[in-house]
């Protein structure tokens, strides 16, 4: 393996810590508008909140994409052939929750509002928990041939291991979204946000033993990789705690961080499984290793120069925008 074959795996690894750190909350407040909003102005609270930033930190999402297409080649074309369903799952649900925003905002009845906002809730719930699937699908062996292409049954796609994988990465949104809430509200929804977080901790540290189990049975992380992984699992729950302290001791900026850092170590431990592998076939022979599924050095080469250029661009952009819209959105009287 090369210097930039090594590189851009981590960087596609940086670009979903970043799509999840930053949508998860976005996710997060539009699950909320049905779980923790009462009523009609406390949902146009909420989505004042993400109303700036929803659709910029959607992009990190459509680079991962673009980075992998151009960097990775054979693992994109492997991964979304093999997941086409789903992803078109994901789609549809951004979809839905994209045009909800502007439908519901100029929907001529209460009847019309509120079923966007119900798209609104469900295009927030499908993408995190699909594409929680399809991150915990990929870490176990699949059945791929020779060609690198993928036949990905049915048991493959859905199983014990993949249907936890999904609903612990929407649970983790759901409270991610619940902190950046209280970050970014005043009045009731706030206190509530804190009130819901503080029993879904318990929820989610209940989650993490599942889940670390499944890790064990169905994947090849603790044999492959047992320091690295053990470490990152055990990160994973000291986020949670992180998280639950800033609970209960109403520090919203600890709790956002925990929540935060619990998304990030995910991903982290999905890229530090499948190294040096992008996917992990049921014959050893015909997995897909980063040396072989990348693009030329000409190509990752030119990715570099430009990331150099266009990625200090797009972080000044992320920090204006959260820096200009940072203040707190108050209840309607």
């Amino acid at each position: 393996m090369s210097f930039l074959q090594i590189l851009w795996f981590l960087l596609l690894a940086v670009l979903f810590i970043g799509f999840f750190f930053l949508e998860g909350f976005d996710f997060g407040v539009g699950m909320a508008t049905r779980l923790l909003a009462h009523n009609e102005d406390e949902r146009d609270q909420l989505v004042a909140t993400i109303g700036p930033h929803w659709d910029a930190n959607e992009v990190w999402l459509i680079t991962a994409g673009g980075a992998m297409f151009a960097s990775y080649p054979l693992w994109y074309a492997s991964l979304f052939s093999g997941f086409y369903i789903m992803f078109f799952i994901v789609l549809m649900g951004l979809i839905l929750r994209g045009v909800s925003f502007e439908f519901a905002a100029h929907a001529e009845t209460p009847g019309g509002r509120s079923i966007w906002r119900w798209a609104l809730f469900i295009g927030s719930v499908l993408p995190p928990f699909v594409l929680g699937m399809i991150f915990t699908a990929i870490i176990q062996p699949l059945p791929i041939d020779k060609h690198m292409d993928i036949y990905a049954t049915l048991g493959d796609q859905i199983n014990l291991l993949t249907i936890v994988g999904g609903v612990a990465v929407t649970l983790m949104c759901f409270m991610h979204g619940l902190n950046f809430i209280r970050l970014k509200t005043v009045g009731p929804l706030r206190e509530r946000a804190r009130q819901w977080n503080a029993i879904l901790s318990w929820v989610l540290y209940a989650g993490e033993v599942v889940f670390a189990i499944l890790v064990f049975v169905y994947t090849d992380f603790f044999k492959e990789r047992p320091v690295s992984t053990t470490l990152i699992i055990a990160l994973i729950v000291c986020a949670a705690v992180i998280n639950q302290v800033g609970t209960l001791k109403n520090n919203e900026l600890m709790s956002f961080i925990g929540s935060g850092l619990g998304l990030t170590l995910v991903v982290a431990l999905i890229f530090n499984g499948l190294f040096p592998r992008v996917l992990i076939a049921e014959n050893p022979a015909h997995s897909l290793l980063i040396k072989t599924a990348s693009a030329s050095p000409l190509t990752l080469t030119i990715m570099t120069v430009v990331a150099c250029i266009l990625l200090p661009i797009a972080l000044a952009y992320f920090i204006w925008s959260y820096t200009v819209f940072h203040k707190r959105i108050p209840a309607k009287a």
